[in-house]
């Protein structure tokens, strides 16, 4: 017998799989919205594809389509000798953790959330700067000096985007104003579109004519809503400026790709966390957005780029600063 047709089998055990690095391949398991989400977890998937390109192996890969898989997807890959298999997104914390304890030989990675053990990469980023910068865009683009923001699933972490926006848009303009709702409290608020156009399409009647999206696949129909009521929008995670040219102000962007991507090429167990200063997190310029953003937006925004590098600006985290508490 083959080693592939063992492998596709399932007749090798896990001791075999694992006593042997070369064999060990890495998995990724992506969280709800899946991987062409045109956001997060696509993102994710753009970095395993990245490695896979450089290196010319293969890896193991699970959409998952409700939350009760997330364990029973991770343990697949551990049992098949994966490693390090990374979760994609928070909500496989618990799940990881578990895994992680029941094979202590094998590597984990968690993205976007802490899970402390010696075998698994914790990988966070500091979505407060990068949502400060689109925030303090979104004030200067506005003519009415009322601005919108979308949320998918009302979390800490989506606060942690809303409450950095916040600033963001206090910074540029202190008289602005901020309408905000979360689509859901559920994961179905990640892929949930038509929520979001008519989330968007409340906050555009009452005056906003920017709107930031943070809510995965659901954005997809903020974005829409914005093109249809000739008002701006802004995208998340990925540059999302090709979405909808002449309508995406921005993107506040984090390098959830280039996180992947290194995790996938050299595992190192512990907590790694990507600001503006990392390179982590930022906001997209290209030609979709050119005509949007004046010299003088681009200026102010990277001045307040540079103070928070700095340290002259600090920017509050939700989740870890007594802040913005809704």
């Amino acid at each position: 017998m083959t080693l592939k047709s063992a492998l596709r089998l399932g007749v090798l055990s896990v001791a075999v799989l694992t006593a042997t690095a070369v064999l060990a391949e890495p998995a990724v398991v992506f969280d709800m919205g899946g991987k062409f989400d045109k956001s997060f977890n696509e993102a994710a998937y753009n970095g395993m594809e990245m490695w896979k390109k450089e290196t010319g192996k293969k890896y193991l890969e699970f959409e998952i389509s409700n939350e009760s898989q997330r364990e029973q997807a991770l343990r697949r890959m551990a049992e098949r000798g994966a490693s390090p298999i990374i979760g994609i997104g928070f909500g496989q914390a618990s799940a990881i953790e578990k895994l992680a304890k029941e094979f202590p030989k094998q590597n984990f990675a968690i993205i976007d959330m802490v899970v402390d053990l010696p075998n698994v990469q914790s990988v966070v980023f500091k979505e407060q700067e990068g949502s400060f910068l689109v925030g303090a865009m979104a004030a200067l683009a506005s003519k009415t000096g009322k601005v919108g923001f979308v949320g998918g699933m009302d979390i800490p972490l989506i606060r942690k985007f809303q409450c950095g926006y916040e600033q963001g848009v206090k910074y540029a303009n202190p008289k602005a104003e901020v309408f905000s709702n979360m689509t859901g409290t559920t994961g179905a608020a990640w892929n949930d579109p038509a929520r979001g156009g008519e989330l968007a399409k409340a906050q555009f009647a009452k005056g906003a004519d920017v709107v930031f999206a943070a809510a995965g696949g659901t954005g997809i129909g903020v974005y829409q809503a914005a093109k249809d009521s000739g008002k701006l929008a802004i995208g998340v995670d990925s540059n999302q400026d090709h979405l909808q040219p002449g309508t995406m102000l921005t993107s506040m962007v984090k390098g959830v790709d280039v996180a992947v991507y290194n995790v996938a090429k050299s595992f190192k167990p512990g907590l790694l966390v990507l600001g503006l200063k990392e390179g982590g997190v930022g906001y997209s310029l290209d030609q979709y957005n050119a005509k949007l953003v004046t010299p003088e937006m681009k200026k102010k925004v990277e001045a307040a780029k540079a103070d928070i590098i700095s340290g002259k600006i600090k920017v509050a985290d939700y989740m870890a600063d007594n802040a913005c508490k809704y």
